[in-house]
């Protein structure tokens, strides 16, 4: 046998409710760890002195006592897993473990025994059933009669709200009532919160965020108080599972956040975390209601009677001291703008996500805690409103996603990098990387639990922090002033100038028309370009209306056949509905099912290529020459046709004189100066030189027209 006993989906009962998680049995303890919450109970050896294994209605269960007075339950063993666990307790504890067999007669008379913090009811020396006193909320007494009210826990379906014994009066002794020493009994261990004696301290106005208001909370040894205007809310530290102290992003402010479980109730609402906000320039001088003696006793140094300090400093340090717990701070993580946090909106109102070393935290409204062992999977998603940001989405064991909307592009490095640092499942790229992350980290450690005590470097960085704050507002300012528009505004002057010279210059010359017109010319030349570039990609999307229709996939051939039985398993699908559907069965089809299709897909492929090698042998497919290329080949000499006609009306206007060459101002004066008839005249010949290109383009046409009808008919329908 080994050094460890291990056991998994092992259950606790909570207030009613079966909670799972892993029991490991080792040399130096016993620990129990939490699925639901990651809360670890770890029992040492050398405190266990009894061990009873018992039926259960999930199977077996085992029940342990300490030397302290504890008593742990944990139930959900097999039948067979009974002669490991006593060999090992012989063999590691020198304990025995007792076969224990349980009352199930149904008999409602019997012995009430008190036995540390369990109440039991036994029937002749057999338990029929155990209250843990901790699970009462109050006690009332009344004629032979004791009645026991419990807390209620949400997470059950159905609770237990009260339970009442009666209790026959002694003849033995008279001097002490009977029923008034069952319920002292059972208010001495149980869970009811009375406030005798003062409070350790009192902190007055405090913003509260969850739940809304400003509250007066005062510090007791065994709970908190919260005093509102409207509510009060009583919390026994027992209930605390966690404490978290973050900056906020502005740098001026700090949330206090306290994890509850169970959660505090008002109505049907329930806070799962008190969220303090507090600023940092708010000190406070504390002064605690103990004495010296009482407060280096109880505190062993972590508080003092007299304290000054920031008040988040105070108020977390003095949680600390009484809660027993870790305080936990951000990790190492940086966003793009140096904060330890990412601004992102979930459910619809905005707030802060907490990369930590060991889970995410997202507050204020509502408040998010998740452990990084709880954590299935994460995805990266494009944003659905804009591209300038980016979803975050969270997946848990238990099939639960969070997302976490609206985050900064720029932001998307380093939360990639800190997910991936911390061997987080990333969505899309599969699950290598898993294996090494068990055999790294701890499954039995706590969630909270760190090698140093982050609060205390915090604590201790402090000055460090403010000195550096200082230097960097310094050197912000020598960043401003290095920061000149003039000389900006003096580059951009510039530019213009250049621009106003090289116009200045262009007005100067005498062709200024000419050269507006070659500017022209050349636009014209551009469009004329991207046309041609454009009319071979059109080319391409034609096809052979005559060849053979090309083989479907196999997918296709399997969704042509599974589409009517998808409609009718799901009436009233869409269309885009059923794609989705069938591309979820058929990735969830078997190799064998898809053998079937892709041999049908491969015979469709072979027939395919047969029936086009022997399309190809018929003429189909060879077209001499289509009646496009045709159109655009004579197109082109059309155009070359009327450019060379142009240039020669133009030189025989030019060449046709004897006269010398005339400057601009004299051929705008003689234009002026000229008679009706030379007008006449140039309208004629320019009417004669439209004619004549209108009769060659009409030869040319009917040449084509000659030439289309001399083709083939079946070269025309291909090319079409």
């Amino acid at each position: 046998m080994g050094d460890t006993l291990e056991f998994n989906e092992i259950y606790q009962e909570v207030k009613g409710s079966w909670n799972d998680g892993r029991l490991r049995f080792s040399k130096q303890n016993v620990v129990y760890k939490s699925s639901k919450t990651g809360k670890v109970d770890s029992i040492p050896a050398g405190e266990l002195d009894l061990a009873q294994w018992r039926r259960v209605c999930l199977g077996h269960g085992i029940k342990l006592g300490t030397s302290t007075g504890n008593i742990y339950k944990y139930d959900g063993f097999r039948d067979t897993d009974f002669e490991k666990i006593s060999e090992f307790f012989k063999t590691n504890y020198k304990l025995e473990v007792t076969d224990k067999d349980m009352c199930v007669k149904g008999w409602n008379w019997g012995t009430a025994k008190f036995s540390g913090p369990l109440l039991s009811f036994d029937v002749n020396d057999n338990t029929a059933f155990e209250i843990p006193l901790s699970n009462v909320s109050q006690c009332a007494t009344g004629k032979n009669e004791v009645t026991l009210e419990f807390h209620q826990n949400d997470d059950t379906e159905v609770s237990l709200m009260e339970v009442r014994f009666y209790v026959p009066p002694s003849q033995s002794d008279e001097r002490q009532d009977p029923v008034e020493a069952f319920a002292q009994n059972v208010l001495s261990k149980a869970d009811v919160i009375q406030a005798t004696g003062d409070a350790v301290c009192i902190f007055k106005e405090l913003q509260c965020l969850t739940p809304r208001g400003r509250y007066d909370i005062r510090i007791y040894p065994t709970f908190l108080h919260l005093h509102g205007k409207t509510f009060d809310y009583k919390i026994p530290y027992t209930t605390v599972l966690r404490l978290f102290l973050l900056p906020h992003k502005d740098q001026r402010q700090m949330f206090f956040v306290i994890s509850l479980d169970p959660p505090i109730k008002q109505g049907q609402t329930r806070y799962h975390f008190l969220i303090l906000l507090f600023s940092k320039e708010e000190d406070i001088n504390l002064t605690l209601n103990m004495s010296e003696e009482d407060v280096e006793r109880r505190f062993e140094k972590k508080l003092s009677k007299n304290m000054s300090g920031s008040l988040y400093e105070m108020v977390s340090r003095v949680m600390k001291a009484l809660v027993n717990r870790k305080i936990t701070v951000p990790g190492n993580f940086q966003g793009h703008s140096g904060a330890q946090c990412i601004t992102c909106s979930y459910k619809a109102s905005s707030g802060l996500l907490y990369p930590l070393e060991r889970g995410f935290i997202y507050v204020h409204k509502p408040p998010v805690h998740l452990r990084f062992e709880e954590i299935s999977c994460v995805n990266f998603a494009r944003g659905t409103t804009t591209t300038r940001s980016f979803d975050f989405e969270i997946e848990t064991k238990q099939g639960n996603q969070y997302t976490f909307s609206s985050i900064e592009r720029e932001e998307y490095g380093k939360l990639f990098d800190f997910v991936n640092a911390k061997k987080l499942n990333i969505k899309n790229r599969g699950f290598k990387e898993k294996k090494g992350m068990k055999g790294k980290i701890d499954e039995y450690s706590d969630s909270d639990e760190d090698q140093h005590d982050a609060y205390l470097e915090r604590m201790k960085a402090e000055g460090k922090i403010r000195e550096e704050g200082n230097d960097s507002d310094n050197s912000g300012d020598e960043s401003d002033e290095s920061f000149n528009p003039g000389e900006e505004v003096d580059e951009i002057a510039e530019e213009y100038d250049s621009k106003a010279s090289a116009s200045d210059s262009s007005g100067d010359d005498d062709g200024s028309e000419d050269e507006s017109s070659k500017t022209k010319k050349a636009k014209k030349a551009k469009v004329v370009k991207e046309k041609k570039e454009r009319k071979p990609r059109k080319e391409k999307k034609q096809k052979d209306k005559g060849g053979p229709k090309r083989p479907m996939s196999a997918y296709m051939l399997w969704l042509n056949a599974s589409r009517e039985r998808i409609k009718s398993e799901n009436p009233g699908i869409s269309v885009t509905e059923i794609s989705k559907k069938a591309g979820e069965m058929w990735r969830q089809l078997g190799r064998e099912e898809k053998e079937e299709w892709e041999t049908k897909a491969a015979e469709a492929k072979r027939q395919y290529d047969i029936a086009k090698e022997e399309y190809k042998e018929s003429g189909g497919g060879s077209a001499p020459v289509p009646k496009k290329e045709r159109k655009k080949s004579a197109g082109k000499q059309q155009e070359e046709k009327k450019r060379k006609s142009a240039v020669g009306d133009r030189d025989r206007d030019r060449g046709g004189t004897n006269d010398s060459f005339k400057s601009k101002e004299f051929i705008e004066t003689s234009e002026e100066s000229s008679s009706d008839s030379d007008r006449k005249s140039k309208s004629k010949s320019k009417s004669k030189s439209k004619s004549k290109r209108k009769k060659e383009s009409e030869e040319e046409e009917e040449e084509e027209e000659e030439e289309a009808a001399s083709t083939p008919a079946s070269s025309e329908e291909e090319s079409d």
